[in-house]
């Protein structure tokens, strides 16, 4: 088997992550976007995801072939404790483990800030069909993600409307006084001495 390094994404990995993600907003209903973001465009998105939260990248023989992040999950305060998680990774690299390697890697970076909820914002057919399917759904159950609720035909896209689920994990105990929510840069640290994920 492959070894998978799991590491933080720089912003110069910007190039390759893009690659990743394209295919899936141009021929998917994965991604509800309709265009493929410019380089600068997703530059920036990294910094906002870094300046708070994990975007972790996985490689394979020196070469990028998975992300996966986190980002907030509603803005006010009382939802500190809680964000969305997102993974792409390459087409080709699909069912060979590195979801799983990056999504367990992003746990254990998001409960060292003293996140609870992991939430996942997931397109979900009514009927599968070519740019759409139910893996996602049955990725995230596989790795203890609850199926919570079902918006329906509320992203169109390919002349098409799709439904979209929230699947939701727990990853912590729910204190009455819960610990402060650290931001990222404070723990990167821990997360390389203890998870070795520099």
């Amino acid at each position: 088997m492959k070894k998978t390094i799991i590491r933080v994404a720089r912003i110069e990995d910007a190039d390759k992550l893009l690659e990743i993600y394209a295919p899936y907003v141009l021929h998917t209903a994965i991604s509800f976007e309709y265009d493929v973001p410019t380089v600068e465009e997703f530059q920036q998105r990294m910094r906002t995801i870094l300046s708070k939260y994990p975007y972790l990248v996985a490689e394979r023989e020196g070469e990028i072939v998975g992300y996966a992040y986190a980002g907030p999950f509603k803005t006010r305060a009382a939802y500190d404790w809680a964000v969305e998680t997102t993974i792409y990774i390459q087409k080709d690299k699909k069912k060979t483990g590195i979801g799983k390697e990056l999504y367990q890697a992003l746990e254990q970076a998001l409960a060292l800030q003293n996140i609870l909820n992991l939430n996942a914002c997931i397109g979900y057919p009514e009927t599968e069909d070519e740019y759409l399917n139910k893996n996602s759904v049955q990725f995230h159950k596989h790795l203890g993600y609850r199926f919570v609720g079902e918006f329906y035909q509320c992203g169109y896209k390919f002349n098409r409307w799709y439904n979209m689920v929230w699947m939701e994990k727990q990853i912590g105990v729910h204190k009455e006084v819960p610990l402060a929510v650290k931001r990222f840069d404070e723990i990167r640290g821990e997360l390389e001495e203890c998870y070795g994920i520099k």
